[in-house]
């Protein structure tokens, strides 16, 4: 690319070295400003995350004993369960005995 004016080279180097400098001026973080109530509101925000994670621990908690509880009432039927079952099967393993011992009683007689 051709310039307008005739540049000598130190003009260019200088030029560019000039563009280098303020392509990373952009790049520095700025001066900030410091507002007064930040650190209030760092604080209310900290606070409002502390009871948001007690609100949320002890819905974990009323979840879990809820949990618990249903499993233990689950446990108990599924035992009552096993429980009539065993005692339906002997009740029937007596009835098919009783039945084979008047069958062998009856052909005696």
């Amino acid at each position: 690319m051709i310039h307008p004016k005739n540049h000598s080279f130190n003009d260019r180097q200088a030029a560019s070295a000039a563009a280098k400098k303020a392509l990373l001026e952009k790049f520095k973080p700025k001066p900030a400003v410091t507002d007064p109530l930040i650190e209030q509101r760092k604080a209310e925000k900290e606070l409002e995350l502390e009871i948001l994670r007690e609100e949320r621990r002890k819905a974990r908690e009323i979840r879990r004993a809820a949990a618990e509880a249903a499993d233990a009432i689950r446990r108990e039927e599924e035992a009552i369960t096993e429980e009539a079952r065993e005692l339906a099967l002997r009740a029937a393993q007596k009835a098919a005995r009783d039945a084979r011992y008047a069958a062998r009683k009856q052909r005696r007689n």
